[in-house]
């Protein structure tokens, strides 16, 4: 995938694995979420883009968070990170001095787990995630191809350590013994501080796209993860909670699934010194509301 493009394009490619959603009226620019406070009970953020670029706060992000809050609004975080834990989410935004209580952190990686059965799974993990929340053994995947073998499915949880070499070693395995694949972060890619990484979603898709594997997708824009932060925002009215990201194929697709409203972020994340307008018209994905930044 080259820039913006190569990677829109890639999105629109995997649409029909992608969830249905209706399409949204045309956006109404805001300069601020504080506008829409009195509309929406619950916000619901995107981390990558929205908060943060890699391990840098976009200025503001923690000030406005704050501000919602003691208006009354209901704070989720709901990241499809899953290299790290919760107790790394939790670190990870202290960090970046977004004050965020544990409970109000969705991931994908805790709505992957919840897919996990007794099966011998096959991990790719970052290094240095220590996978505390297993209660299970499993095969850490690396260079050695008999352990792709002997693994009864594989946990996709970071590409922070993987390469194309290791992937052809899960690909030649699942082509001559398929299995279940779970890919606990659903995205392409991810904004950082120079420029794109590619994520575990772009490894899944190219893994359906060669093998007759199963493979599940957790993450925005898939329902799991949405099911996971509705629940916990205990009862709201779905059309009172605002899906805060900046990609339209997974926060606003996803957002809008979840029967959720949506607003897109334009400034720092995927969008970044483009002019998003087209790109809405080609995928036909509309956010109620489109701000530069939160």
């Amino acid at each position: 995938m080259n820039g913006l493009r190569g990677i829109f394009d890639r999105y629109e490619a995997i649409r029909t694995r992608l969830p249905v959603a209706p399409v949204q009226p045309r956006p109404q620019s805001i300069a601020n979420l504080g506008e829409i406070a009195d509309q929406v009970d619950a916000f619901v953020f995107d981390a990558f883009g929205v908060l943060n670029v890699g391990e840098t706060p976009i200025p503001g992000a923690a000030s406005r968070v704050a501000d919602l809050r003691a208006r009354g609004c209901q704070i989720r975080v709901l990241t499809n990170a899953a290299s790290y834990d919760r107790a790394g989410a939790v670190a990870k935004f202290e960090k970046l001095g977004i004050v965020l209580e544990p409970a109000e952190i969705i991931t994908s990686r805790d709505a992957a787990l919840g897919a996990v059965d007794a099966r011998h799974w096959g991990v790719i993990a970052a290094p240095e995630d220590t996978l505390g929340d297993f209660d299970m053994p499993v095969i850490r995947l690396g260079d050695d191809r008999v352990d792709y073998d002997r693994a009864e499915g594989f946990l996709f949880l970071s590409s922070a350590d993987w390469s194309d070499a290791r992937q052809g070693l899960l690909e030649r395995s699942l082509l001559d013994h398929p299995r279940r694949v779970i890919i606990a972060n659903a995205d392409l890619v991810a904004p950082r501080d120079h420029g794109f990484s590619t994520e575990p979603g772009f490894y899944g898709h190219r893994i359906a796209d060669l093998t007759v594997a199963e493979v599940v997708f957790f993450g925005k824009p898939f329902a799991a993860v949405h099911a996971m932060a509705g629940r916990s925002l205990g009862g709201v009215d779905p059309r009172r909670i605002a899906m805060v990201g900046d990609t339209l194929h997974t926060d606003i697709l996803g957002g809008a699934a979840a029967g959720w409203r949506t607003v897109l972020v334009t400034q720092d994340g995927l969008f970044a010194g483009h002019d998003v307008a087209p790109f809405m018209a080609q995928s036909n994905l509309f956010p109620d509301w489109q701000v530069a930044r939160i």
